[in-house]
């Protein structure tokens, strides 16, 4: 029987282990946190899941704007979501 890999990334310099294959948007949602703010100061978190409306957006090793629910996780990955 194959066992699962784990991959360990941060999130807001909290660490979480997700399966491989996770998305970043998954990872997230372990943690119970919100995505974002918006301009006018609403949260925001993944709406569509599949990368049309942008609600997920969080920076990706230095990288803004990164949509979260279309970016597969990869160790030690370092994610923030309130730039």
């Amino acid at each position: 029987m194959n066992a699962i890999s784990s991959i360990r990334l941060f999130v807001d310099d909290q660490p979480v282990d997700v399966p491989a294959g996770a998305s970043v948007a998954a990872a997230i949602a372990t943690l119970g946190i919100s995505f974002r703010r918006s301009v006018s100061g609403q949260w925001r978190a993944p709406l569509c899941g599949m990368g049309v409306c942008f609600e997920c957006r969080v920076r990706i090793d230095g990288i803004a704007q990164q949509r979260a629910c279309m970016c597969p996780v990869h160790d030690g990955m370092r994610v923030s979501t309130h730039e």
